[in-house]
């Protein structure tokens, strides 16, 4: 080996261990490591980042906030009028808060890799006892309780490959005080899975967060976002540089400050950190110099917006539904159908199954009838109403074009806005 190549893997290992991500000595590399993103995550650090940062926040409570803009009907057929069985299913569970409580339960299941719905049931047993029938029809559910991932885990698991639940829960442990709180009396106690829906993609807990794909791209707008705040501080108060003037010894600064040598140091930290707290704070250093540093900082929305626009893509959520817009303006027309598609798949694939297994349940317990039971949510992706007037006004522009043989009907322009079509008339114009 040449003098020259030893010298040139000396730089080439230098230069790796500065700059790590740029001058690679190996294959593998770990840009968790060298970008200050954790390898692994944990409910904790999903609720956190919910809990405190806003564009987390904005992104699980506006999927909510559209996916739940309306609630769901139990038909038991569909006529348009309501039943009465309809009508009383209806008020018990306006009387529970059924749909706020499921959609409190989709919010936690979003920042979490699952929630939890636990059934209350006044059938005199406790909750780790499987469920039979349950006396007293809609009266016989008492409560629905949404419960977050860390405050339900399973606490046993079924072991027997003879079991119809092998792989299964068996148990699970419910944990009021899991997030802290200040309940004086926290319930704690175990739970069979007949009283637990588990709220998550697959209806189990081996659910991801919401939150996961988009994890590094929330830290990297906390950093930026965290150090131009700071550093704009910084620069508006000058951050000093400290320096003694030549001659003058470390004792000299000591007995000036009314210290001992040995606490000159800590001596100086409290005079920075104390000048550093607020513009009306006044500097001693004991016969030393300060000279404030400026720092230029260059505007942080360039390198704001990268992380931000990939969050909101790993949400499939458009960026001004996000962050909205700042001129005032509405999201576009086309954005607003993408994020209904979205909301809409989400109803569809997650929540309906859900719902449609909570029936399931109730009817099992006797709580209600047998019935071919209908989940009715209104569509998000329909027109709205000025949606349809437009089409229904150009439908009769293209009629007003072709007098003679118009392209639609009356009834077919009333039906595009959701009217009923015209009773039928007889000659004298009077309807039958």
């Amino acid at each position: 080996m040449t003098l020259r190549q030893m010298v040139a893997n000396v730089v080439q290992r230098t230069l790796g261990d500065m700059f790590p991500a740029y001058f690679q000595t190996s294959a593998k590399h770990d840009h968790f490591k060298d970008f200050g993103w954790p390898d692994q995550l944990t409910f904790a650090q999903f609720y956190r980042m919910y809990r405190r940062n806003g564009l987390a926040t904005a992104g699980v409570d506006k999927t909510i906030a559209k996916t739940w803009e309306d609630n769901p009907e139990l038909w038991e057929s569909e006529t348009p009028a309501e039943s009465p069985l309809e009508g009383d299913i209806r008020k018990a569970f306006e009387r529970l808060r059924l749909w706020h409580r499921f959609a409190t339960a989709d919010t936690r299941s979003m920042v979490g890799c699952y929630a939890g719905v636990i059934l209350r049931l006044r059938d005199g047993l406790p909750f780790d006892a499987p469920v039979g029938r349950v006396a007293g029809g809609l009266e016989g559910l008492a409560e629905v309780i949404p419960v977050w991932e860390s405050q339900l885990t399973v606490a046993e698991w079924d072991a027997d490959p003879r079991s119809e639940t092998y792989g299964q829960p068996r148990f699970y442990q419910f944990n009021e005080s899991a997030l802290g709180g200040t309940s004086k009396s926290p319930r704690q106690f175990r739970v069979h899975p007949d009283r637990v829906i588990i709220w998550s993609d697959d209806g189990t807990v081996n659910g991801v967060s919401a939150l996961e794909p988009g994890y590094n791209d929330l830290l990297d707008a906390e950093k930026i976002k965290g150090a131009g705040g700071e550093g704009f501080w910084k620069t508006s108060r000058g951050a000093p540089v400290v320096g003694a003037p030549e001659g003058m010894t470390q004792a000299d600064v000591a007995k000036a400050m009314g210290v001992s040598p040995a606490e000159l140091v800590d001596a100086l930290n409290d005079q920075l950190e104390s000048f550093q707290a607020g513009f009306d704070k006044g500097l001693m250093l004991g016969g030393m110099t300060a000279v404030p540093m400026t720092i230029s900082l260059p505007s942080p929305e360039h390198f704001f917006a990268a992380p931000v626009q990939s969050f909101a893509a790993s949400l499939l959520m458009p960026l001004r539904v996000l962050i909205g817009n700042e001129t005032g303006e509405r999201a576009s027309t086309e954005d607003a159908r993408e994020w209904n598609k979205t909301c809409m798949a989400r109803r569809t694939t997650r929540n309906v199954p859900l719902i449609r297994e909570f029936v399931e349940r109730l009817v099992r317990f006797g709580i209600l009838p047998e019935r071919d039971w209908t989940i009715g949510w209104a569509d998000l992706t329909e027109a709205t109403g000025a949606e349809k007037m437009e089409r229904a006004r150009g439908m009769a522009e293209i009629n007003s074009k072709t007098p003679m043989e118009p392209v639609f009907t009356d009834d077919e322009i009333r039906e595009t806005v959701g009217y009923d079509p015209l009773a039928t008339r007889d000659d004298d114009g009077e309807g039958e």
